[in-house]
């Protein structure tokens, strides 16, 4: 199991690669600011699809970023 700061470094880093730094922190800045439920959100993520549209979209995803 990866620590906390193992996991806020990765995360970091992830955001800073395909948002840039300047809009990592911001990234970072809006989620503090706002209150924000996880469960809640992940509940309703998938609410309108069919679990052959979630399927064929990951899919894609993973072919689509194989080299990541």
């Amino acid at each position: 199991m990866k620590t906390d700061t193992i996991i806020r470094n990765e995360g970091m880093e992830i955001l800073a690669k395909y948002l840039g730094l300047i809009e990592a922190e911001r990234f970072v800045m809006l989620i503090q600011r706002e209150p924000f439920d996880y469960t809640k959100w992940q509940e309703n993520l998938f609410a309108n699809m069919t679990i052959e549209e979630i399927s064929k979209n990951a899919a894609e995803y993973r072919n689509k970023n194989k080299n990541m």
